[in-house]
């Protein structure tokens, strides 16, 4: 399904700060709440916070264009108004090879992101964060990274969040290649089709449901859903637990994961743990792991599985699904993972 058509029905078109004797762009009450309506801007609320521990709430509608939220707005909660995240639509369609207005380059795959955010503390509930840009609307960009969320800080929390994108939806990352900033992702619906969760954060994904999107591409795989790029000296990358994996694809046309060792660092030891999950036919059940470059092969990584279910998990060769033992699962749980936090 096209992104444009997905998105198409929600009410209200944000295009920015609204006219001169009109109401004001965002509305302050006395707690430290911004309320954000069609015809606001939701970058100008951000904008607008001073010091931490502020909530912007937005109201039902789609509201086209980037946000990025500084590391000064810590503690800031960005939620919808309801409690359907279809109601609230924060959306762009920046790809990683779209030029920048001012001639001065491309965006790049971080700067292609609809939603960005280095705050520590960060709260987003009950909204979607979208990024529509289409390749078979630009066959002239090679760069067709085109993520919908660029997440930096430490304790990061979303939760009841829609992520739509088709390559590299969400970028779970740290705030510097020494950091293991923690992420938490609750109740989440996340979709696309290559690399689509990626990135170095020590990431927790509890009762999410990721579903690979239909290509209309000849080759196999048509993608990947997990590309994790973990420090070396960090004990914990990705973990999703009581999840499930659906897809809108063929059987067996995806795979589960790859390693990503980015080019600037090069010591980067991915790791994945997927444990108490359905894993639908979409994914590959006989080789669920592939490689990204083979300098850097899965097998030398820290990919494992535990008590996964779904036609996905079928372990029919053993040496390509890596299983925890349980005294080992008991060191993979969202406790050991989050530390001292608590979201």
């Amino acid at each position: 399904m096209r992104r444009r058509t997905l998105l198409t029905g929600l009410t209200g078109i944000a295009g920015g700060l609204v006219a001169a004797g009109a109401e004001p762009a965002v509305a302050l009450d006395r707690r430290h709440v911004l309320h954000v309506r069609p015809g606001d801007s939701v970058q100008a609320a951000v904008d607008a916070v001073e010091g931490s521990g502020w909530t912007i709430v937005v109201h039902p509608g789609t509201y086209r264009g980037v946000v990025n939220v500084p590391v000064g707005a810590g503690e800031l909660t960005l939620r919808g108004a309801t409690r359907d995240p279809r109601d609230v639509v924060i959306v762009y369609d920046n790809a990683n090879g779209t030029q920048k207005p001012d001639g001065s380059g491309t965006y790049g795959t971080a700067g292609s992101a609809t939603f960005t955010s280095a705050a520590p503390g960060l709260t987003v509930r009950d909204l979607t964060l979208a990024n529509d840009w289409l390749r078979a609307d630009h066959p002239e960009i090679t760069g067709t990274q085109a993520v919908a969320a660029y997440v930096t800080g430490d304790r990061s929390y979303f939760t009841n969040v829609r992520l739509l994108a088709h390559q590299d939806t969400l970028f779970a990352d740290t705030s510097a290649l020494e950091a293991f900033d923690r992420h938490c992702y609750s109740r989440c619906y996340i979709e696309g089709d290559v690399d689509f969760v990626f990135g170095r954060a020590t990431a927790v994904f509890t009762d999410c449901h990721f579903n690979t999107l239909a290509r209309d591409v000849e080759f196999t795989p048509k993608g990947m859903v997990f590309a994790p790029s973990t420090a070396r000296a960090n004990p914990h990358g990705f973990l999703a637990v009581r999840s499930r994996v659906t897809s809108a694809a063929e059987d067996a046309v995806y795979k589960l994961a790859r390693p990503w060792v980015p080019s600037y660092e090069t010591t980067a030891w991915p790791s994945l743990v997927v444990r108490d999950t359905r894993i639908g036919p979409g994914i590959d059940p006989v080789a669920p792991y592939t490689n990204m470059r083979d300098a850097y092969p899965w097998q030398s990584m820290r990919f494992h599985e535990y008590r996964n279910t779904g036609p996905g998990s079928v372990i029919t060769v053993p040496e390509n699904r890596p299983q925890l033992t349980a005294t080992e699962a008991r060191l993979h749980t969202p406790a050991t993972y989050l530390g001292d936090w608590r979201p």
